[in-house]
Order: structure tokens, then sequence, then C-alpha cells
């Protein structure tokens, strides 16, 4: 662990706490627009662990999530090493309800980014070259887009062994291994050697305290493995999941599903129906493999070839 974090221009040494705002622009009607990055640093060497949430503005679990611990003080007395939280990664996502950045760039497809490029760049050159140098692991939280809903998941690629030590701590309900995305802040973390974490939970513009609690319960147990914390925190089973398929739907209509998001399911299972309200026909939707129910898509009205459900395969 560096003896001093300089982020934004204000170093900052062990045994400090402090909140950094880095300005990212104005608005065209003039409100300035700061990232704060909340810092808290034991007097005692040890890992420097990053986590963010609103990477995409319109994913309100992790910002919460993320709010609730800074309220309950749960990095206030680490027993070693750094925590440096940025709650709010996309600021003009969020207050416009939206996934992207300004011009309609994704932040998560603009690494490692660009001191002088869009909105979604610049923020991204900020998280490479002034946090993530300092970090030697990171969890990124999101949620399901487009009224998806993801059941609580640890993703993590299988070409990092220590993301899946990580995943392992975290305990979610399920791990997958999941391929990193060009561009994305997993993408240049694991390029420079950095471990990060995916978690999946909820959907667009909800807040679900379930969802916000799995985070929740994760996340201290990922401190607590890293010697950080002492938080009383049960492990659950876990389910190790290699890959997801998509069900589509194979007509229009209004959508209904059958099952609980999170269930095991079976090849051949009726799982849902759409109904056609122009033919009144009824269209069965049927599991097209064995796995487990990874995400919904809470959207009622559908076309064909819509994603209806996810599907997590051991």
């Amino acid at each position: 662990m560096a003896d001093i974090i300089n982020i934004g221009g204000v170093p900052i040494s062990p045994g400090e706490n402090t909140v950094v705002k880095i300005s990212l622009g104005k608005l065209p009607v003039g409100n300035q627009l700061n990232m704060r990055v909340h810092v808290f640093r034991s007097l005692n060497p040890g890992p420097v662990i990053l986590l963010t949430g609103g990477i995409h503005g319109d994913e309100i679990n992790g910002i919460e999530m993320l709010r609730q611990a800074l309220e309950l003080q749960l990095f206030e007395n680490l027993n070693c090493g750094t925590v440096i939280v940025i709650p709010l990664v996309n600021i003009f996502g969020f207050i416009s309800f939206t996934r992207d950045s300004t011009d309609g760039k994704d932040i998560n497809r603009s690494f490692p980014g660009s001191p002088h490029g869009s909105m979604a760049s610049r923020i991204a050159g900020i998280i490479s070259r002034q946090i993530l140098p300092y970090c030697s692991a990171g969890i990124d939280f999101h949620s399901g887009s487009q009224s998806r809903f993801n059941y609580p998941q640890i993703r993590f690629t299988g070409r990092h062994p220590s993301g899946k030590v990580l995943a392992d701590a975290f305990n979610a309900p399920f791990s997958l291994i999941k391929p990193f995305l060009q561009k994305s802040l997993r993408k240049i973390a694991f390029d420079m050697g950095i471990p990060i974490l995916v978690y999946e939970g909820g959907e667009t513009l909800r807040v679900d305290p379930f969802v916000i609690k799995q985070s929740m319960d994760g996340l201290k147990k990922v401190l607590n493995h890293l010697n950080m914390t002492n938080f009383q925190v049960e492990r659950q089973e876990n389910i190790l999941l290699k890959r997801m398929s998509w069900i589509r739907a194979q007509s229009q209509g209004l959508f209904y599903p059958t099952i609980n998001n999170g269930s095991r399911i079976d090849k051949g299972q009726l799982i849902g129906w759409v109904h056609d309200l122009a033919g009144n026909a009824n269209t069965a939707v049927v599991s097209n493999t064995n796995g487990y129910l990874l995400c919904v898509n809470n959207r009622p009205v559908v076309y064909s070839g819509d994603p209806l459900f996810n599907i997590g395969i051991p």
C-alpha cells in the first residue's frame, strides 16, 4: 500500500479519511458536476479496494447500497488497507434517468479514457489514471438494463485466478464466469493486473431491498476475507455457473412469467406465456436447457425475438 495516495491533487496519508471532489465539467445551464471519491485509510498497510456504483446512471441499487455503507460508517475503522468508494460515477446519467453519459456514451465502454474526450471518456480516464494504479482489487455494482431483473450474482473472469477467490469470498447466490467486455472497467483493470468483480442485481430505476442486502453482505464478506474488517455475516449456498443462454419470445403480446427468478429449471419446463391480443392466441414459453434462472424481463409487452429469460448453465 502506498504511503501517500494522491487523487484529484489531494494527498491522503495512512490513517486519514476524506472525500475528494473531482470536477467533471458543467451542465449547459451552468451547474457544476463533481464526482465524489470517498477514501478511508487504515494506519496499517494492506489491500486497496475500489468500490464503484452508478457507472450506468439508471442502475440505482449499487448507488443506494454504497450510500448506505457510507451512512453506516462501514469503512471508518479498518484493520488494515484502504477502501476507495465512488457511490455515483455517472452523475449525468443519474440525474437524466439514463444509462449513458453525455452524447449517448457508455462509460463502461470508454476505458481507459482520455482527458480530451467526451465526458464518459474523461471519467474513465480519471479512474484509469488517478485511482486504479493504487488498487489491488475492486467491485463494480450493476443492475439489469431495460426492465430486466437480474437475480443477485457475482461475475468474474476465468483468466484471473484471484478473481475466482474474491468471487468465492463474496458468496452471492450465483457466481458466473463471464468474459470481460472490451473497453470496460473490468478489462482495463485486468490489463493492470487488478481483479474486478461485477455484482449484478435488480433492474434499472428500481431499488430492491433483497438485492441491496445481498450486495452489502457480499461486500462485508470480501472485506473480512482481505482481513480489513471483522463483520459478523453468515455465508450461504453459492452455485457456480459457466455460461448463460437467453430464451426469446417466439411471438408478440403480453408476457407472463410463471416461475420465480433464481429458480432451478429443467429443459422442456413451462416457464411463461405470451398472449397475443390480436389473434387471441397463447404461446407457451418453454426452457430449452437445464440451469438456473438469472434474469427475468419485467416488461409486460414484448415483440417476437425479445429476450424473456436468461438461464445460467453449470
